[in-house]
């Protein structure tokens, strides 16, 4: 069985968001770009509701997600930057039910992982995504791009992840021989 990769290519990675935003389906424009930008695994992300992302009374998007995580029972604050809060701003317009991504058939409820993973699957085929892409992608996405960028310490990345270790986290985000090289011949010294 082939482990699920991170979105190495950012151009991949936009294609795949913009393949269904210039569809005009901006329910699962908003699952890639929350997906990447959250780090959520699918189930939670899944169960996300407008009001936890969105105060009717107020009229503007929420600065965070609180959430209690299905997984680990852990409570998270997630920060919604710019692109995560404009594809929800795209979307508020068209939502459908109480959930953010409910489903088109039953809108009490959410779309289920297999339909996500269909969403996702099918269209990372279409753009000509590269390597094993599912849904758990988008989290390992977020993960391998902050990693790379240098800007974030590995040891923020561990506790996003809730891993207990370093040897994990590399592990999980795929961190390959090419990244290693790219490190040793990107430094400059002397």
């Amino acid at each position: 069985m082939a482990t699920t990769e991170p979105i190495r290519n950012k151009q991949e990675l936009r294609a795949l968001a913009e393949y269904f935003r210039s569809r005009g389906e901006f329910r699962n424009y908003a699952l890639i770009v929350l997906g990447v930008y959250t780090a959520l695994r699918i189930g939670d992300l899944l169960e996300l509701r407008w009001e936890d992302v969105y105060s009717e009374e107020r009229q503007q998007f929420r600065t965070h997600i609180s959430l209690t995580e299905q997984k680990t029972g852990k409570h998270k604050e997630i920060a919604l930057n710019e692109q995560a809060i404009e594809a929800l701003r795209i979307y508020l317009p068209h939502r459908k039910g109480s959930y953010i991504f409910a489903s088109r058939n039953n809108t009490d409820h959410p779309i289920t992982r297999t339909q996500a993973w269909r969403i996702i699957r099918d269209a990372a085929t279409t753009v000509g995504a590269t390597g094993h892409i599912s849904c758990h992608s988008l989290r390992k996405t977020w993960g391998y791009h902050a990693w790379n960028s240098g800007k974030v310490s590995p040891v923020v990345i561990m506790d996003i992840y809730n891993h207990s270790n370093y040897a994990v986290t590399k592990r999980y985000l795929g961190v390959a021989q090419d990244d290693l090289d790219r490190a040793y011949l990107g430094v400059e010294l002397l």
